[in-house]
């Protein structure tokens, strides 16, 4: 299933829409673009445990970065999500690619595609 494209953006909306919360936006992205797993998520959260834990019992180290729970921090968070065109938290990156969430994570180690990743990515970084 695909959605439609989103609608044009107005040159001053977006500059505001990239302006907000943009050093916590830049901040995963270079993340993103540096590590080979990276993990964005907040607390109070399971899933972010839950992915995390996947990751470790995977052999692989990984890169947290945490913003907020479910009281505060939203505002960043939302930029966050806006960037990356994902709903949900945890954000699970693996060699610069989202692969969703916890249970995203958890299906590509089952299937054995998540070692396939991982060693497709050591052999391009």
């Amino acid at each position: 299933m695909s959605l439609p494209p989103s609608p044009p953006v107005h040159p001053a909306a977006a500059l505001l829409r990239a302006s907000k919360h943009a050093s916590t936006v830049t901040e995963v992205a270079a993340a993103v673009a540096s590590d080979a797993f990276v993990v964005v998520g907040m607390g109070w959260n399971p899933s972010v445990g839950r992915a995390r834990r996947a990751l470790t019992a995977s052999g692989v180290s990984h890169t947290y970065l945490g913003y907020g729970n479910y009281a505060v921090g939203w505002r960043k968070r939302l930029a966050i999500k806006l960037w990356a065109g994902w709903p949900t938290f945890p954000m699970v990156f693996v060699h610069g690619q989202l692969v969703g969430g916890a249970s995203d994570l958890q299906a590509l180690v089952t299937s054995g595609e998540f070692a396939t990743l991982v060693g497709a990515g050591r052999a391009t970084r």
